[in-house]
């Protein structure tokens, strides 16, 4: 996007944040002034279509009324009193979360990277009374940036330069069967993995993949843990994005969309895996603050009774959109994917540049993987915002096809 760094507001903006915070992040050249439902406004009042809504958190879109209720009764309440106290937020979302998911227990923390750091507590927890410690992981894969999750990730842009990591880790190739049946033995106490890869691409596990895992899972009687940070939540038009397998995985992780906005992860188990805490084995300060608890309990509530139809119905809309561009577009458009509202097209060469022009035009979206373009809008966009959409990249790829004519024919 072409910013004009000498506006007084945004370009102040960005260079007072480029002289004060670590610059571990790739802004996006946007400074916001505020943000209501799918759109974002900046600081000059340009409006922005959202189809990335905070990386999967604002399922219910930006300043939904029913949260910001929600969480004003709460605040005037009490904000933080510690987990030393019994506290009506956090049983009340937990009694949801456990009514849709079919679960029996959950633990509350405040991150995906925590939830998963938790559910790895769990593992070796329950691999060491057997003298089993390996825990494993895929390509591709993306659950979290603190030590647990970085071990058995495999992007090196994470982990040049930060070793050691955990002992006892190993990464595996997403959906390649025969890796998993020659390297998960009586040594492994748990497999962790996104059956949709967020990071990774929009990727999908395969059938013939998930079987096998649950295979070597009768055999050797390890555990499973989803992560479902990213894909959960009703995002795929399912609550949980291995349901489409009919499976249960012993722990599940959850985050972003769960906090409505507010911080909040958790670690979903069954009894067997929850009951291997045991009291004072794990906490944490913040987990399960009761304003994000109660604004957790909007999402679930709207979810539940009331969004899943529109994911499921709008995530046919929108792929099939995206098929449509893709045959008009061959030579660009590699692949469509993605379910609900987790959508991306792999495209020829980089990402980013379409991404750019896209914001260009008034639309956020990122680059993943490098060559997909990912969208992740809030479960309440229409059929006009998908429009727009496509709309603005089938602009992008027409102008980019004329430059290569004109490129090859000097």
């Amino acid at each position: 996007m072409k910013t004009d760094q000498t506006d007084t507001k945004s370009g102040m903006l960005m260079n007072r944040e480029h002289a004060v915070v670590f610059q571990t992040y790739r802004r996006i050249p946007v400074a916001i002034d505020r943000a209501e439902g799918a759109r974002i406004i900046d600081v000059n009042g340009r409006i922005y279509l959202d189809m990335l809504s905070g990386f999967a958190v604002n399922a219910l879109g930006h300043s939904h009324p029913k949260i910001i209720a929600a969480i004003e009764k709460q605040i005037r309440m009490f904000m933080h009193v510690s987990n030393a106290f019994y506290q009506e937020p956090q049983v009340e979302l937990a009694e949801q979360l456990l009514a849709a998911t079919g679960y029996p227990r959950v633990f509350f923390c405040n991150s995906g990277a925590e939830a998963t750091e938790g559910a790895m507590k769990i593992a070796r927890r329950f691999g060491t009374a057997q003298s089993r410690y390996d825990i494993v992981g895929f390509s591709g894969g993306f659950h979290g940036r603190t030590y647990g999750p970085l071990s058995i990730m495999d992007k090196a842009l994470y982990k040049d330069g930060m070793g050691p990591f955990l002992p006892n880790t190993l990464v595996l190739p997403f959906n390649d069967v025969d890796a998993l049946e020659a390297r998960i033995d009586e040594n492994t106490c748990a497999v962790m993995l996104e059956f949709i890869q967020g990071e990774g691409g929009i990727v999908e596990a395969t059938e013939e993949f998930v079987s096998a895992l649950w295979r070597l899972k009768e055999r050797f009687g390890f555990l499973i843990i989803a992560d479902e940070v990213q894909c959960g939540m009703g995002r795929t038009g399912n609550f949980f994005a291995f349901e489409r397998f009919g499976v249960q995985p012993d722990i599940v992780t959850i985050a972003k969309a769960v906090g409505g906005g507010l911080p909040l992860g958790a670690i979903l188990a069954t009894n067997e895996a929850a009951q291997l805490f045991e009291r004072g084995m794990h906490g944490t300060t913040y987990g399960g603050n009761p304003a994000a608890c109660a604004a957790g309990s909007v999402v679930v509530q709207e979810v539940t009774s009331v969004l899943m139809k529109n994911v499921q119905e709008i995530g046919e809309y929108f792929g099939g959109r995206l098929l449509t561009l893709k045959n008009s577009h061959a030579h660009i458009v590699r692949e469509v994917r993605g379910r609900g509202c987790m959508q991306g097209i792999v495209v020829e060469g980089e990402a980013a540049p379409f991404v750019s022009q896209l914001l260009d035009r008034g639309i956020i979206a990122n680059a993943t993987a490098g060559n997909v373009i990912r969208f992740l809008p809030s479960y309440l966009i229409t059929r006009e915002d998908v429009d727009a959409l496509v709309e603005a990249l089938d602009s992008i790829f027409q102008l980019t096809e004329l430059e290569k004519i004109q490129t090859t024919h000097g």
